[in-house]
């Protein structure tokens, strides 16, 4: 049979869970998700499991901050004075805002708190610091 390798686009069924269980997402009920292997496509912890599996298997593996999006960066967390947000625009908590940086670098931030005078902000990726546990079953490779 053929195995997975890197460059492969592969079709798979998968659920990823935190380590206390919860869900965080999943393909049950809905269509396969395709994925393309090559480098820098998919986070290197996915990509290394699925290489080498064959069509049909199943497989669960652990995937590490470092192996994902890192480890939650306290640097990445600024209050911003309300006057540098518009007069129009009321933040509130989890709001998402897209952010330049240094550069010209857009960057994607949620608001994590709010005090009368500042806005904190947080640019790290909403799984920094998260180890995930996936399930998954491999449906094609192309």
């Amino acid at each position: 049979m053929t195995k997975i390798k890197s460059g492969d686009k592969v079709k798979l069924h998968y659920s990823a869970k935190f380590k206390d269980g919860k869900l965080y997402q999943s393909t049950e009920n809905r269509d396969p998700e395709q994925f393309d292997l090559g480098e820098g496509q998919v986070i290197e912890g996915i990509r290394k499991n699925l290489i080498g599996m064959e069509v049909g298997e199943k497989k669960t593996f652990t995937v590490t901050p470092a192996e994902a999006f890192g480890d939650h960066d306290e640097n990445l967390i600024a209050d911003v004075d309300r006057k540098q947000f518009p007069d129009n625009m009321t933040p509130f908590i989890g709001q998402q805002l897209r952010m330049e940086r240094e550069g010209g670098v857009e960057v994607t931030v949620v608001v994590t708190g709010l005090t009368d005078d500042a806005v904190t902000i947080d640019a790290n990726h909403p799984l920094a610091g998260k180890t995930l546990e996936f399930d998954v079953e491999i449906v094609e490779i192309n």
